[in-house]
């Protein structure tokens, strides 16, 4: 994670704020922190021009780079907040993804940017505007502060503008929660002004045309050819009707009279230029509403098609056809002109609602089934095992949790030294095994920690996921592309047995046990073994990428594949037939809710009517049976 908070000021004086939260690798987030200085720096500080036309044109620009690290796809999440206050005391706010600002005034707390469920938008949709009161307070936040603190207690925090900053640090480290933070305080020596709201507005800038620009380049050069002019040889008539009219500047009688005729005469000709810029802006504009006009049109037919062409059977194509629409729609959205810009967010809206009705994707927000956070606030939950009759275990990297029906006891402390990696039940025995960092298994029995021994030589194996099947504990080892079988004997467990024959185990994320041995790779592929053989696995009728961002893979006992979609909060079902090797993409169920934090694992019961979801600090339940 790359954070990073920048406080310049413009060429004019005024002072710019910028966060910045970037998630992926060190290198990618450094070039895009650079890369995003850079466009700030000469498109808003070096510029002349008003502070709010600067402003969307820096919006403009950034939403173009933004849209570059989306298609390249090395950014993983990116939230940022931008804010500019003009010499009118004028703040100017817009953000990115959960990128937030609050005003503290009179002893209240207000959020001033726009908030919007779900996942956040990877761009700078929106900006408030609003003016500054003397001792008024603004706090920036690349993250949502008001998931750990109240408007009333972000206020009180206020009082002391001087230790506010710390406060909201300390509050934020407590919740281990990373975000880059700013405060901006107006001066006392302010004068009082009534109060103002913020206004928001689209961050999308409208084309103007500079006719003041025009106005004064076009009198500047009238004055500059003042007295340069050469006049070649001409008839007599000619000539004599030349010096006749520069004679009407000399002769004082009439000089007013010929003042006049020029002030006229340039007049005549700005407003000509003028009626014929207005002509030529007339005429790209018919041709621009034609267009746009068109592919609008154009849009509509496409959805009907798509339609008809899943109702033929054809999901594939009716996926690529709304895939084309959806970009033409965006690109009608991001004409600078703003026609059909309603149009085209109705057709977006109807795009989005057919891709979830063919992909049965359905829209929920589970219920809470317990909070871990109000026993232990720190607690960063990793991992969920079932144990059935509505009993699970939850565990951090070191603490185990027992959850019963909707009550949660007390941790119990797993690793002193080592990290735990992952867990699984082991019926057969009774007991729990746990994988941890230092190339070690635990097991859990009966509140007894015990440590668990090989016979194989060398040692346990460096794994990344840990999995039980009878009466034998598998590891998954990416960096041998291989899975070792360990058998479980009375007190310990013998040597290491290679598992896999010709299966590509190369980036395996995760694996799931049900006679076959699903694993899961990194990029959505998935390895189906039988006996250490590579069994054929292609997914029909899933919806491209659908598995892309996936993390974790879970399979009910002769029932479906689940697998676990954090970044874009979100379960894929998949249908596996064992006997007739029939695999069929089923439906999704997409996750929405404010409290809902980053996904980090699931449990599906064995009727497949529960579906358990667990975050950091939280274990929902879905009831299927509803949906």
């Amino acid at each position: 994670m790359t954070l990073a908070a920048f406080s310049w000021k413009t060429q004019q004086g005024e002072p710019v704020t910028v966060l910045l939260q970037i998630q992926g690798k060190k290198e990618e987030g450094d070039a895009v922190q650079k890369e995003f200085a850079s466009i700030i720096q000469h498109a808003l500080l070096e510029t002349d021009s008003d502070a709010d036309r600067r402003f969307d044109s820096t919006l403009k620009e950034l939403n173009g780079f933004l849209k570059g690290v989306s298609f390249v796809q090395k950014i993983e999440d990116i939230h940022m907040i931008i804010a500019l206050l003009d010499l009118e005391d004028v703040l100017h706010v817009s953000h990115v993804g959960r990128g937030e600002a609050y005003l503290l005034r009179h002893g209240s707390a207000s959020q001033i940017t726009e908030y919007t469920g779900g996942k956040p938008i990877s761009a700078f949709v929106h900006v408030a505007s609003g003016k500054l009161e003397a001792r008024d307070i603004v706090v920036f936040s690349t993250q949502r502060l008001l998931r750990t603190m109240t408007p009333a207690q972000l206020a009180k925090s206020g009082q002391h503008s001087s230790r506010l900053l710390e406060e909201i640090l300390n509050v934020l480290e407590a919740e281990h929660e990373p975000a880059a933070i700013a405060t901006l305080t107006t001066p006392q020596s302010h004068p009082p002004r009534s109060p103002s709201a913020f206004g928001h507005r689209s961050a999308r800038p409208q084309t103007r045309f500079p006719f003041h620009k025009i106005l004064t380049t076009l009198l500047g050069r009238l004055a500059s050819w003042k007295g340069r002019f050469h006049i070649p040889e001409t008839p007599r008539v000619l000539h004599t009707s030349w010096k006749s009219f520069l004679s009407l500047f000399v002769n004082p009688r009439s000089k007013k009279r010929a003042h006049l005729l020029l002030l006229a005469g340039t007049i005549g000709t700005i407003l000509l230029l003028w009626i014929g810029v207005q002509i030529l802006i007339l005429g790209r504009r018919t041709h621009t509403r034609e267009e746009l006009e068109s592919r609008v049109s154009q849009i509509t037919s496409e959805i009907s098609s798509a339609e008809n062409r899943h109702l033929a059977g054809d999901t594939e194509g009716a996926d690529i056809i709304l895939q084309r629409a959806e970009e033409r729609a965006r690109q009608i959205l991001d004409n600078g002109s703003g026609l059909f810009r309603m149009e085209s967010l109705n057709l977006l809206d109807q795009i989005r609602m057919k891709q979830e009705e063919m992909n049965n994707i359905t829209r929920l927000s589970p219920r809470t089934l317990v909070n871990i956070s109000a026993k232990v606030p720190s607690v960063l939950a990793q991992g969920l095992i079932g144990i059935g009759d509505g009993e699970f275990i939850v565990h951090d990297r070191q603490n185990l949790y027992r959850v019963v029906l909707n009550s949660v006891e007390d941790p119990v402390v797993l690793a002193d030294q080592d990290l735990l990696i992952g867990g699984s039940s082991f019926s057969r025995f009774q007991t729990l095994a746990f994988l941890t960092t230092g190339n070690g298994v635990l097991e859990f029995q009966g509140g007894q920690v015990t440590t668990m021994k090989t016979e194989d030589p060398s040692g346990w194996m460096k794994g990344k996921d840990v999995e039980s099947f009878l009466r034998y504990l598998y590891l998954l080892v990416p960096e041998k592309k291989q899975i070792f079988k360990y058998e479980r004997l009375s007190n310990r467990y013998g040597p290491a047995v290679e598992y896999n024959v010709n299966g590509d185990l190369s980036d395996s994320i995760d694996m799931a046990i049900d006679t076959h041995i699903y694993v899961l790779r990194k990029g959505g592929n998935v390895v189906k073994l039988l006996r250490g053989e590579s069994q054929p696995f292609t997914i029909r009728q899933l919806p491209d990428g659908a598995l892309k961002t996936a993390t974790k893979i879970f399979k009910v006992p002769n029932g479906n594949l689940y697998f676990l979609d954090p970044l874009q909060a979100r379960v894929i079902v998949v249908s596996d037939n064992p006997t007739t090797n029939d695999v069929n993409y089923f439906r999704q169920y997409v996750v929405e809710g404010e409290q809902v934090g980053e996904l980090r694992d699931l449990f599906v019961d064995p009727d497949e009517t529960l579906l358990y979801l667990l975050d950091e600090k939280r274990l929902y339940v879905i009831d299927l049976r509803k949906k």
